[in-house]
């Protein structure tokens, strides 16, 4: 445990874990920063460390927005070149994928404008974009995977907002201050997205599941 010193002489623990993930993250702004500027002096190579360290990310987002394989590889390399090309201008304030998924977004809504029957297939996978746990491997049954099927085939039946939102909070982990940024809305506007996704997701599953909500974590997650 690191110990620090407060005003009025107390002293108070802080976890050492939680020192190690900040200087982790501090590494990994900086070395962030250092490769931006490299990529806005032209340097190649740094592109392709920012393309290879975004690239599945950000094609997972936009295919779960887009709904179609093929779109979602051209809208991925729209955002890519868009980003480049007004590097100069980016804010090293922020970071970088967040940026990104902010330009994949937009692109997103432009193509759905131009194009309103979008069809193809879903690549349904877990809500959570974290590793496993034991007891999610254990879960791994045909029924488990039929009723995430059912969760992200629910998901579809959201507005664009809504499952801009819901994607970005369970799958990428993003907190509802990045949300906004990415979405350009207000962080209580993402909070009522959020709000009104799991209380959509609950009105269209719970006739289809019933009991099943106990059997499987993440949809008591959704129903908040």
């Amino acid at each position: 445990m690191q110990r620090k010193r407060v005003d009025n002489g107390i002293m108070i623990r802080r976890p050492m874990k939680t020192l190690t993930k900040q200087v982790s993250d501090a590494r990994e702004r900086g070395a962030e920063r250092r490769l931006i500027r490299r990529a806005q002096r032209g340097d190649r190579e740094a592109m392709r460390e920012l393309i290879d360290s975004h690239k599945d990310r950000l094609f997972a987002f936009v295919l779960r927005i887009i709904r179609h394989h093929h779109d979602a590889e051209e809208i991925c390399q729209d955002a890519f070149l868009k980003a480049f090309r007004s590097l100069d201008s980016f804010n090293s304030d922020y970071r970088f994928s967040t940026w990104l998924f902010t330009i994949g977004y937009r692109l997103c809504l432009n193509s759905m404008r131009r194009k309103k029957d979008l069809t193809g297939d879903v690549d349904f996978t877990l809500m959570s974009g974290a590793s496993p746990s034991a007891d999610e491997e254990s879960a791994h049954s045909e029924e488990a995977k039929r009723l995430k099927t059912l969760v992200w085939d629910a998901v579809d039946h959201l507005s664009d907002a809504q499952r801009a939102t819901v994607v970005l909070f369970y799958r990428h982990q993003q907190g509802c201050a990045e949300i906004a940024g990415i979405l350009q809305l207000p962080v209580a506007t993402v909070k009522s997205h959020l709000h009104r996704a799991r209380a959509r997701l609950k009105e269209i599953l719970e006739p289809v599941l019933a009991e099943d909500f106990s059997r499987l974590r993440i949809l008591t997650d959704l129903a908040g």
